[in-house]
């Protein structure tokens, strides 16, 4: 399937964008709970960042937020007066940002029908994400309609919460060839939740087809959940033949990468000791929370925050590793500050679908022309900022229903209103 590319599509940051604390086991989000939140300079960092793959690439896409408030969770709800602020604040929650946790993807070369399948996240563990999936179904429907190309599903039950692509990774020669599926899930009983279930893991991998051969399940290492890796892709990324992981990622680190191996045997692993790189430190900076991509040239980069060359052990690690003639061979810092303060890097930021561009409903696609489009109604209709005590009120409600609002119109997607 010579056609096919892997096209990043980002969430664009919605004008709700708050801190409010709400995701426990993230340590980034419950340290900055309650903080004066920027949505508009939020969202223009995440577009600069999609210009800026966009012209590495040659190829960007893009998912809108979905409707905040959502008042129909909070009539469900009764939220009142007395109700707690953690109800009313899940409500206008802009967390679907995360795009990585939209859905689970699986390319049309692992698949036995030979389509794209996507099936949305449940995200039961948090109620302020559990309200998402169906808002998420519709928009991939209108993205990815061409059902010659695709498939997309109900989320997993409930009964097992499934992350969605936080907690998947791919290992394969080139985007159009035969990969293989690596789905990492935790086991509960620690101190924080552990968000993907083994069970949802293995619902996925049937629902899409896939060949059980081609299909790895590893352990998170509990002790990277503790120390705030609430999902697999806050300590490893994959890209093509290379694992990129610190050495705390999986509960057992040898055996994880022998189950790899014995699926794919071209598996390369660029690990980060935990004497060069602490799991806190990797998870402070978001080290691993990584866009790890196939440049045009044929070597692999790496997209990380700012926050990693700010760090004396993380950026030391990194030169040496480019110093080594490793298969990653340059490292491209992107400000997200406004994410991460919340808990998410550039690799939260984006859902991987590998496919063909023409199957794809353009207006998901990245311009230059279009990003020029959005940042005008960005800048112009985002609030500034956003204090807690704000939340709720039926001025700010007005503005953020009138941003997306706006965002809608000037792309054509009216049909999400």
């Amino acid at each position: 399937m010579t056609n096919l590319v892997e096209i990043n599509f980002d969430g664009i940051v919605g004008p709700s964008h708050n801190y409010a604390g709400l995701s426990l086991g993230n340590i980034a989000s419950a340290s900055h709970g309650g903080d004066v939140s920027y949505p508009r300079a939020a969202a223009l960092q995440g577009l600069e960042k999609m210009r800026g793959n966009l012209a590495r690439f040659g190829h960007q896409g893009f998912l809108l937020p979905p409707p905040r408030p959502n008042n129909a969770l909070l009539r469900r709800l009764a939220v009142d007066e007395a109700t707690p602020r953690q109800l009313l604040a899940a409500a206008w929650s802009a967390s679907s940002m995360w795009t990585a946790n939209a859905a689970t993807v699986s390319p049309a070369p692992d698949t036995n029908d030979g389509r794209c399948h996507l099936t949305p996240a449940n995200l039961v563990t948090m109620l302020h994400r559990g309200q998402e999936w169906p808002d998420t179904k519709r928009m991939l429907e209108i993205a990815f309609g061409d059902s010659e190309h695709f498939a997309v599903h109900d989320a997993i039950p409930p009964s097992f919460g499934d992350e969605g692509a936080a907690n998947h990774m791919r290992l394969c020669e080139g985007h159009g060839s035969q990969g293989v599926e690596v789905f990492v899930y935790g086991r509960p009983g620690g101190k924080f939740p552990a968000r993907q279930h083994e069970q949802a893991s293995r619902a996925v991998a049937r629902l899409h087809r896939l060949d059980p051969a081609k299909c790895v399940f590893i352990e998170q290492n509990p002790t990277a959940i503790e120390a705030g890796a609430f999902h697999n892709d806050v300590v490893a990324v994959a890209n093509e033949h290379v694992l990129f992981t610190h050495a705390e990622a999986f509960a057992d680190q040898l055996g994880a990468y022998d189950a790899m191996r014995a699926a794919f045997p071209a598996l390369e692993v660029v690990e980060v000791p935990s004497d060069a790189v602490s799991i806190e430190e990797a998870i402070r900076t978001y080290l691993f929370n990584a866009q790890l991509v196939t440049q045009p040239s044929g070597g692999m980069a790496l997209i990380v925050p700012e926050e990693c060359r700010e760090s004396a052990s993380v950026w030391a690690w990194c030169e040496s590793m480019l110093a080594s003639n490793g298969p990653i061979r340059e490292v491209i810092p992107v400000d997200v500050r406004q994410s991460m303060a919340n808990g998410g890097g550039p690799a939260c930021l984006r859902l991987r679908v590998v496919c063909e561009p023409t199957t794809v409903d353009p207006r998901f696609l990245l311009s230059n022309a279009k990003a020029d489009v959005m940042a005008s109604v960005i800048e112009g209709n985002w609030p500034e900022q956003i204090d807690p005590v704000d939340i709720g009120t039926e001025s700010l409600a007005n503005t953020v229903i009138a941003a997306r609002n706006a965002l809608l119109t000037a792309l054509e997607l009216t049909e999400l209103g």
